[in-house]
């Protein structure tokens, strides 16, 4: 049996005759084409994927703000007692103001309408940068009904505005609007890339 030294397992030789090129690899030519094409395509997609992420960023803070208020009914009328969802910059303490840094959900433990120390935390939330809550009122309480009600027993609508200031998306503003005492919708206002 006579072994081929020149042959490999392929059959092919494996060196090369002199005066033959190998045609292994890229072109610099090519290499730089494809470099360009990849360039641009990069370009093109860039701000798609910066207005998906805003979208979803809009999305998960506007979901998140109905769970909490869904939570927070759900709680009142499970347990019989007032729950508050309010303003918080810290988690603990509901606070005053129109633009909310984050949300606290409390348990009246007494059952007096007004929040305390020894009342029980559920859940707190901060809201992720850039985006932005506003709303109307600085707190909202269920009664053990499971309504929203005003100091005279008027059921309460109150809206939040979820909003990212971009115009990428040009929607960049969710409507969280809580209507006759309990009911949550969503909605997509027109947007100008501006935040209230």
């Amino acid at each position: 049996m006579r072994s081929d030294s020149t042959r490999s397992w392929s059959g092919r030789s494996s060196c090369l005759k002199t005066g033959e090129a190998s045609t292994a690899g890229f072109s610099l030519v090519e290499l730089m084409i494809t470099l360009a094409v990849l360039a641009v395509l990069i370009t093109l997609a860039v701000p798609s994927f910066t207005s998906l992420i805003n979208s979803n960023r809009l999305a998960a803070q506007s979901n998140e703000l109905v769970a909490g208020l869904q939570e927070a009914r759900i709680e009142a009328l499970r347990a019989n007692r007032r729950v508050t969802l309010c303003r918080s910059s810290n988690g603990v303490d509901c606070e005053a103001g129109a633009t909310w840094p984050g949300w606290v959900t409390i348990a009246d433990s007494n059952g007096n309408g007004t929040i305390e120390a020894s009342d029980t935390r559920l859940r707190s939330s901060k809201i992720k940068v850039p985006l932005q809550v506003t709303s109307t009122a600085h707190s909202l309480t269920f009664r053990a009904d499971g309504m929203v009600r005003d100091a005279n027993g008027v059921l309460v609508t109150n809206t939040f505005s979820v909003c990212i200031p971009t115009t990428q998306p040009a929607q960049n503003k969710r409507a969280i609007t809580l209507a006759g005492g309990s009911r949550v919708a969503v909605t997509t206002p027109e947007g100008n890339g501006v935040c209230p």
